[in-house]
This record gives C-alpha cells, structure tokens and sequence, in this order.
C-alpha cells in the first residue's frame, strides 16, 4: 500500500532555493509546476534523492520538513490510518496536477502527505472497424 516517501522543504523564495540545491549542488530539475510562469513546486533530484521545493511565502520557518508518502490508493491509505487514530488534517482531494492527496500527522505532529500519482492518460483509440 504505502511504495515510496521523500521530504518536502516549504522555503519563501524557490528560485533562491533552486540556486542552492540545483546550481551548487548540482541538482537536476525532474518536474517544476506550473508549467507556465514563476513555480509554487519543484522536485529536484541530487545525486539519487529527491528532494520537493514548495513555495509558501507566509510560512513561518522553523527547519521542519513534510513527508510525502506515494500510496497506491489514497483514499484506503486515509481509512488505514484514521482507523489506527493517526490525525488527518485533509482528506483525500484531487489535485489541479492530477494526483489525488491527504495530509495527516504523524505521533510527533510532523506533516505527512499522502499522494496517488495521476492516472495515466489513455492512449488514443485508433480508427474502429480497420484492419
């Protein structure tokens, strides 16, 4: 059920944080969102590990992290925990990006995301009827 987590630094400025763990430690940018203009979120691979920039300009910054956990069904995952009486602060939620999440707490009050990667895209039918 639960295949994967990495951590999540939330900082004030990610294009500063880019010049840090893309430029001098020579990160590479796997996926930035949006697309288009300045990003809110960018997954920056050093080396192996990944690491997740999130954009919160009125975050308090006391050195904490997040966790995101990859599961394979969200909404199982949440049911699983609740039941065990872990904390959810958001229930499963579609995502504009196409990933369905929740955060619950972990015992220590750490914030864990819980994330289902988007289905993938159908691949286009061809003509019916051709042979």
């Amino acid at each position: 059920m639960f295949r994967s987590l990495f951590p999540i630094i939330t900082v004030s400025d990610v294009e500063r944080s880019l010049g840090f763990y893309r430029d001098l430690l020579r990160g590479t940018v796997e996926y930035a969102f949006p697309d288009d203009g300045p990003p809110v979120y960018v997954s920056v691979h050093v080396g192996t590990s990944p690491l997740g920039i999130g954009l919160d300009a009125g975050a308090t910054f006391d050195g904490s992290t997040t966790l995101w956990v990859y599961v394979d069904d969200c909404d199982r995952a949440v049911e699983h925990l609740a039941a065990a009486g872990v904390t959810v602060v958001e229930p499963p939620t579609d995502q504009p990006w196409g990933e369905r999440v929740a955060r619950v707490r972990d015992p220590d009050g750490h914030l864990v995301v819980l994330g289902q990667e988007a289905a993938p895209d159908p691949e286009p039918e061809g003509p019916t009827g051709l042979s």
